[in-house]
């Protein structure tokens, strides 16, 4: 099973740069028929993941992807599950 990772720690403080990485993540899984891909925003106080799910819930990202799972054990990970 392929998957594709994006880890956000580097570019937390450019926000122009984090959606930026986010489509270019999602719509290379959508290219290249990638099942999985984990984001990692990073257990801080949350608002990384907050913008980083606000993304995800958009409509005309939504429709790309089947469904989203946040990591029990890690709160600082996200699974966004594909179907093709």
């Amino acid at each position: 099973m392929a998957k594709l990772k994006l880890d956000l720690h580097d570019i937390c403080k450019k926000g122009y740069l984090i959606e930026k990485e986010l489509n270019r993540v999602i719509f290379e899984a959508v290219e290249k028929r990638i099942a999985l891909v984990e984001i990692i925003p990073g257990k801080g106080s949350g608002q990384l993941k907050k913008t980083v799910l606000r993304f995800l819930g958009r409509p005309d990202i939504k429709k790309l992807y089947h469904r989203i799972d946040k990591d029990s054990e890690n709160f600082g990970r996200l699974f966004v599950h594909f179907r093709h």
